[in-house]
């Protein structure tokens, strides 16, 4: 007979925990909290609480965070994400197997800013909407976006639900089918107010992606900057030449 680590104690609270997750009382990046609050919430000791997590930790169930937001947490899956795709995030996380949702932060009527008026080839000062939102794959904060479009190609686009996809509302409701787009990938950190929306520590690496939109008669619609969580998105790019198809992925965990 197998001895299990940590006895039986530690088996019992193993089986609590994927109980909790089968139940759905425990989600993809719920914290479970620190050492020593999980071992009261138990009634074990911490170091039969350790003999329980090493297990689920090895197989990926859970994670371990420092810091000051530190603590055990249910691992979240990593989203797949092409770069330069053409598919809402919406449809992405479909695709990928999680659920979606979105929380609208702000939106906004006022002059384009310089950069976003050379992105959106428009003159200094042409008005634009801006929709600021975040984004959640199964239930965990995933990105921090921001869109601009120009009001004069779609006046009343405030008064639209924001909550789904955006590039399939601007399709429907205005007729501009996202043909073409452009992004500039770079690693910032984050904020303390970014790091607060995003359910991370100060300071944690952000994959930033500024993006323009063309429609299907070349001109800029959309002007955006995302900011997704390193440890929860990979990136895949895909070109093809004579040689063959070159597949490049960029993962931080």
């Amino acid at each position: 007979m197998s001895v299990t680590p940590g006895g039986p104690v530690a088996e019992d609270v193993r089986r609590r925990i994927l109980s909790m997750l089968a139940l759905g009382t425990l989600r993809p990046g719920s914290r479970l909290g620190t050492e020593r609050e999980m071992a009261a919430n138990f009634a074990v000791s911490r170091s039969t609480l350790r003999s329980a997590l090493l297990p689920l930790s090895q197989a990926g169930v859970l994670e371990r965070r420092t810091g000051r937001n530190g603590g055990t947490f249910v691992r979240a899956d990593v989203v797949e994400r092409n770069a330069a795709e053409l598919a809402g995030l919406p449809d992405r996380l479909r695709t990928g197997g999680h659920t979606s949702a979105t929380r609208v932060l702000t939106t906004d009527r006022r002059p384009a800013t310089p950069v976003e008026a050379h992105a959106l080839e428009i003159a200094y000062g042409a008005e634009i909407f801006t929709i600021r939102r975040l984004r959640f794959a199964d239930g965990v904060p995933l990105s921090v976006d921001l869109a601009c479009f120009v009001t004069a190609h779609m006046e009343d686009l405030l008064e639209q639900p924001l909550g789904g996809s955006l590039y399939e509302l601007v399709r429907v409701r205005y007729g501009l089918t996202a043909a073409a787009t452009t992004e500039t990938i770079e690693v910032v950190s984050a904020s303390p107010r970014e790091a607060q929306l995003l359910d991370i520590a100060h300071r944690r690496p952000l994959l930033a992606i500024t993006r323009v939109t063309r429609d299907s008669s070349g001109r800029p619609f959309e002007y955006a900057y995302d900011l997704f969580r390193a440890d929860r998105v990979r990136l895949t790019a895909t070109s093809q030449g004579g040689v063959g198809a070159v597949q490049r992925s960029v993962c931080s965990a």
